[in-house]
């Protein structure tokens, strides 16, 4: 009979009590260490998480706040291209003037879709208003010279800022431009756009928010308890601004109900911030862990601030924490059952498989970005391929179409070309048969002589054709110094016959070597053509005719330009013609004596040099076409 083997003695037999409560302590350590490690990096995560999905929707949020408000930034700069709007600031006291710049505020309003728009004067007087038919909600006549838009606008720049209106008490953001009559602040043209669209766009945050002026107070909030208090204790000095300026319309403005500490970056931007909770039920709530984040909306002076829950991100935390004790727990049993060697051995390859596993999923990674790089590059090449032949057949029909218009307006000048070589050609004929008969007597003196003035009469056709064939040629646009006098000279030599035939006055004041444009010479000969025609036309039916052409050079304007007017004693352009002038196939023309392309072409042929061309009546009557050219740099060829 086998005796069996002596029991191994139990490790708790081996270890002495001190020994035993070191590795017990130790071992809680470690599980309470794990716990707190595991709670400390689960809320950073998380609240890293929070912070950037909160960074996210703060950033479509201020875009779509910055797209409501910007899109129409742009439109209080274009009042003042209206012509009546500057009549208006000069004769304030004319009601036609009145009526027309109120109906046109109102159509531009009603296009755009503002709250308002608003002409002042320098005193801060509203002269004119889309809402002038509004009865009591008029601003006609209001003095808004205390506002800080009008005050910014009329020191010449442009004026952007919150505030309620004084009529009906509507918020709203104002956009000023000033309105310049030469050098000279003479007016204010203002925009008031509503901010309805904002408080539909709060829940795309998901969360309490707030959005706060330059002077830290709420002007719009998800919570309506909100509006019109202060972030941060106002000033003295700051609170009488407020009350001068009327930006709130006289409300009071109560602190914060919840205290609130902000910390910004260099850039203006909310870095986070601590919320202590107000008395309300709702602001309770809030009294639970908070994060506050937010934005500086670009170039408006405005901050917007979410307050986050954090609660979500410590329960996952706490969670995080038990699990981590009890993996620490597991850990702490293991290495004592399977002693600190294996432990480390097994801990090595583990390690060495998520290397593996990790290298592997790299390395798919890296094929599958390499293969979408791949297929995207191609499909980018077979773009700007498609494009690069679209702009050339466009490129080539727009050639093909100025060449169309050159034979067209050739064409139209055949009759006069006709009329100036039949003359030395009936001469040419008459003396070839002199010299005949001269050489049939033997008299060669008087053969040479005609011959001669055969030679000359010839010269003197060659020089009519030679401008109508440097005209109707086809040649590619390749800007270059060209003098403007010599174009205008080339231009109004192929209507010498008609502005003589229908009695026009010709006044050219162009000089030859003293402006010079950077353009291509035949184009714009062909431009000049078109806008000397049109002026002919004009002038069919007119009392006295006049035709008047000037060239000078704007040496203020950024770059410097050359600037063509062509001005006729017309009857001008009516308002619809004008606004319709350069469509194509427009023309006022009769049926048959025009396609509505001259002046298109022309514009298009001005803007491929950067240049534009433009059209305006004359106060005395008649029509101006302004032709625009960048100027030839001195050393240009």
């Amino acid at each position: 009979m086998t005796t069996p083997p002596p029991a191994l003695p139990r490790p708790e037999a081996r270890l002495s009590p001190r020994r035993r409560l070191l590795l017990g302590l130790l071992a809680l350590a470690v599980v309470l260490g794990s716990g707190w490690l595991g709670f400390t990096i689960s809320e950073r995560f998380a609240t890293t998480a929070l912070r950037a999905e909160a960074s996210h929707r703060l950033d479509l949020f201020a875009m779509a706040v910055e797209g409501i408000v910007k899109r129409l930034e742009y439109v209080p700069a274009t009042v003042q291209l209206n012509p009546e709007v500057l009549g208006l600031l000069r004769e304030p006291r004319r009601p036609a003037r009145v009526d027309a710049v109120n109906n046109y505020l109102r159509r531009l309003n009603a296009h755009v879709g503002a709250v308002s728009i608003f002409v002042l004067d320098e005193r801060g007087i509203v002269l004119a208003s889309s809402n002038a038919a509004d009865g009591d909600d008029s601003l006609v006549g209001e003095d808004l010279s205390f506002r800080p838009y009008f005050l910014e606008a009329l020191s010449g720049r442009v004026g952007r800022h919150f505030a309620i209106g004084i009529t009906r008490g509507e918020p709203g953001y104002f956009v000023s431009h000033p309105i310049r009559d030469g050098a000279r602040v003479v007016g204010v043209a203002t925009i008031k756009i509503g901010l309805q669209a904002v408080d539909q766009a709060w829940s795309m945050l998901g969360a309490p928010a707030l959005l706060a002026d330059a002077n830290q107070v709420v002007i719009m909030s998800s919570e309506p308890a909100w509006r019109y208090t202060a972030l941060v204790d106002l000033p003295m000095e700051q609170r009488v601004d407020v009350d001068i300026s009327r930006l709130y319309n006289e409300l009071p403005i109560p602190p914060f109900p919840l205290h609130v500490h902000l910390r910004f970056d260099e850039d203006g931007q909310v870095l986070d911030g601590t919320v202590q909770g107000g008395a309300s039920p709702r602001e309770a709530m809030l009294r639970t862990p908070m994060l506050m984040f937010g934005r500086s909306l670009d170039g408006m002076n405005w901050r917007l601030l979410t307050f986050l829950d954090l609660r979500g991100a410590r329960n996952q935390a706490l969670e995080h924490a038990m699990l981590s004790a009890l993996a620490a727990s597991f850990v702490v049993l293991l290495a004592l059952f399977l002693g600190q060697r294996r432990s480390i051995q097994r801990q090595r390859l583990e390690a060495q498989r998520l290397l593996e596993q990790a290298n592997a999923n790299l390395e798919q990674k890296v094929a599958r970005r390499t293969r979408v790089l791949t297929e995207t590059n191609g499909r980018l090449r077979r773009e700007v391929a498609e494009r690069v032949q679209a702009e050339q057949t466009l490129r080539s029909a727009q050639d093909e179409l100025i060449q169309a218009a050159k034979l067209a307006v050739v064409g139209q000048l055949a009759a006069g070309i006709t009329h100036e070589l039949t003359q030395p050609l009936g001469a040419i004929r008459t003396l070839s048969g002199n010299a005949a008969e001269f050489l049939r007597r033997g008299n060669l003196q008087a053969v040479a002589g005609n011959l001669d003035m055969v030679a000359r009469l010839s010269d003197q056709m060659g020089g009519i054709i030679q401008p109508l064939k440097a005209f109707a040629r086809k040649s590619p646009a390749i800007p270059a110094r060209c003098d403007v006098a010599v174009a205008v000279g080339n231009a109004l030599f192929l209507f010498q016959q008609r502005i003589a035939k229908e009695g026009v006055t010709l006044h050219n004041d162009c000089e030859a070597g003293r402006v010079f444009a950077w353009c291509d010479q035949n184009r714009l000969e062909q431009v000049l053509i078109n806008l000397v025609a049109n002026a002919l036309d004009a002038m069919r039916d007119a009392q006295g005719r006049s035709l008047a052409i000037g060239a000078a050079l704007e040496a203020d304007a950024q770059p410097p330009a050359v600037r063509i007017d062509v001005l006729d004693s017309g009857s001008g352009f009516s308002t619809q013609t004008l606004d319709r002038l350069f469509e194509p196939f427009f023309t006022t023309k009769p049926v048959g004596a025009g396609l509505g392309l001259g002046l298109v072409i022309s514009r298009d042929i001005a803007r491929d040099f950067h240049g534009e061309l433009e059209a305006a009546n004359r106060p005395e009557g008649g029509a101006r076409l302004t032709l625009r050219l960048p100027a030839a740099p001195p050393d240009a060829a």
